[in-house]
């Protein structure tokens, strides 16, 4: 292999160079395609009738909108005050109990999942879940 470049190359070069083309990066699209598509919402502070209204409501959005995964954070119900009423259930008054419960409950909701797993804890661990969808 010669080491020598040839006039022929060095021209293609200079030309190339002048015109400011830029290259399309295949390796983008490549990364684009292996992604899922994320959504997250955020239950913090929300009643248990409203976090399961904004659920219901993202769920239906999320699947028309082909979101593969959507990330539900709830928290770990640390700062609930469930337990000092005798009415509630101590552990169905907390979300991250009682939101996926709601949803498996709901055969139209479960129509769109493929399946729902807790999250990693670099998303919040046991204070969040994932809920990923069927294809339409």
């Amino acid at each position: 292999m010669s080491n020598k470049i040839s006039e022929k190359d060095k021209k293609d070069w200079e030309e190339f160079l002048s015109k400011n083309e830029k290259l399309y990066n295949k390796d983008l699209t490549v990364l684009k395609k292996n992604q899922l598509k994320t959504k997250t919402i955020d239950l913090h502070g929300y009643s248990l009738d409203e976090a399961n209204k904004i659920v219901e409501k993202s769920i239906n959005i999320s699947y028309e909108n082909n979101v593969k995964k959507l990330k539900v954070v709830t928290g770990k119900g640390l700062h609930s005050h469930n337990d000092k009423d005798p009415y509630i259930s101590k552990k169905l008054g907390i979300l991250k109990y009682s939101v996926p419960d709601f949803i498996k409950n709901n055969s139209e909701l479960m129509k769109k999942i493929f399946a729902i797993k807790d999250a990693s804890i670099e998303d919040g661990g046991s204070g969040a879940f994932y809920i990923f969808f069927k294809k339409k």
